[in-house]
């Protein structure tokens, strides 16, 4: 059987997408999506995506991190994901969808850039070390001294792996304040184990953490990702986010397809 693919970047965050609107990946073979997406011997992608059929809005998104499991939400994916659907004339410039977290809807420009609405935030955990929320997937935040130089995978495995955070773990941020608005972060990323070149869920965190904790007052804020930047905002009412939009650019990369 062969299966036809696109690959996809949004920011250095790279995934593998597959239109299966007609049901036909089978999707619970976590084996063959861990090789779709090992760089060595498949396609190579930080995860996989699947654009499938949805009832109440214009497309569906289920994510796989790249070890082949089902995992929570992909900020970076689901901008990816929207400007699949364009591409495959599923949208237009406008969109709702479904994912993992509930009901998106964004919106993608002729120039490939995604904006994306992520969840609202309400619950967040500040500790004198780091600060805690889940913005579609879980993320601990952390600010550290010297992050161009920071062994993020090191670092990033003791914590994922630590007492913290039980047996599902969380994605970690070492974050750098640049400026009033600026804030740098490097993510090390549950599923993929390892560090990535951007995070979308990672660098929301970022910026609510960084607002939640009063280092900057802004509620649109530029995060520098290690594949290029991306922009935040939101709206606070005491301690809720809300009208929370990831934005940045998504690519196409190239396409192909592959016997499985």
């Amino acid at each position: 059987m062969q299966i036809e693919f696109y690959k996809y970047q949004g920011t250095g965050n790279d995934f593998v997408m597959i239109d299966n609107r007609t049901n036909t990946f089978p999707k619970e073979d976590i084996t063959l999506i861990a090789h779709l997406c090992d760089r060595r011997f498949g396609i190579g992608g930080d995860g996989l995506i699947l654009l499938e059929n949805d009832a109440e809005t214009d497309f569906k998104m289920v994510y796989y991190n790249s070890d082949g499991n089902q995992s929570t939400m992909c900020g970076n994916g689901g901008r990816c994901l929207v400007a699949f659907a364009k591409k495959l004339h599923v949208i237009k410039n406008n969109c709702s969808f479904n994912a993992i977290d509930g009901l998106h809807q964004a919106s993608v420009t002729e120039d490939a850039i995604v904006s994306l609405q992520m969840i609202d935030v309400t619950e967040i955990k500040t500790d004198l070390n780091y600060t805690f929320l889940n913005t579609g997937s879980p993320h601990h935040v952390e600010l550290v001294d010297d992050l161009e130089h920071f062994n993020v995978k090191e670092n990033g495995a003791a914590i994922r792996y630590g007492g913290l955070y039980g047996e599902e773990g969380s994605n970690i941020n070492f974050v750098k304040q640049i400026d009033d608005t600026t804030f740098s972060v490097r993510t090390y990323e549950r599923g993929v184990e390892d560090e990535t070149l951007a995070c979308g869920t990672g660098a929301t965190a970022v910026a609510i953490a960084m607002n939640a904790t009063g280092l900057t007052t802004a509620t649109a804020i530029n995060v520098n990702v290690e594949g290029g930047k991306l922009a935040v905002s939101f709206d606070r009412k005491e301690n809720q986010y809300t009208n929370v939009f990831l934005i940045g650019p998504a690519k196409f990369v190239f396409k192909g397809a592959i016997a499985i």
